[in-house]
């Protein structure tokens, strides 16, 4: 929505009115409508996607983040594997899921890095690894928000259980040794 201020609105009507003659009046005045109720800008994918996975539209939501996945939006290749490791709008894909995981869990993205660090956990398309499932929620629960970070702790620590003191370590320095962009 536009606004106008009552200046602009003042001159616009007055000034019009003094230099230039009717036809030209009426142009203006017609231009001016077309400008202030023309459709506004296409909502950014994200938002968008966000919108119809909320309302269940899970098919118009995979085709919206497709397109900025592939131009490397972390956020979009993180949603987008949420999709197709559960298998809302496309088919369930373990192998792809966990390749958009990875792409957003290397640029950086905390959601992407714990998602990964559960595929490792339980071996979905990728191969069973305790240590770089500890290794990716680790960084998760270091670079989540507030909200997040408990959670992600949680996870971890459930993970942990499953290690040896020596498998935590290696975990611990995998995490330590990372920095965004590198494996």
């Amino acid at each position: 929505m536009i606004y106008v201020s009552t200046q602009f609105a003042d001159f616009f009507r007055n000034g019009v009115r003094r230099s230039l003659g009717r036809g030209r009046r009426l142009s203006c005045w017609l231009l001016f409508l077309a400008a202030i109720t023309a459709a506004p800008a296409h909502a950014d994918p994200l938002s968008s996607a966000r919108n119809a996975y909320a309302r269940g539209d899970y098919v118009r939501a995979v085709r919206t983040l497709t397109p900025a996945a592939l131009r490397g939006n972390v956020e979009a290749q993180a949603m987008l594997g949420y999709m197709y490791e559960n298998g809302f709008g496309a088919p369930q894909a373990y192998d792809e899921a966990a390749d958009l995981y990875a792409h957003a869990a290397i640029a950086g993205n905390p959601f992407a890095q714990a998602m990964l660090g559960l595929m490792y956990d339980k071996g979905h398309g990728v191969p069973q690894d305790f240590v770089l499932a500890y290794k990716w929620m680790n960084l998760a629960a270091g670079r989540a928000n507030y909200r997040q970070r408990g959670y992600f702790l949680r996870l971890r620590n459930a993970i942990a259980s499953k290690m040896s003191t020596d498998q935590i370590a290696q975990g611990q320095m995998l995490a330590v040794a990372w920095a965004p962009g590198r494996w």
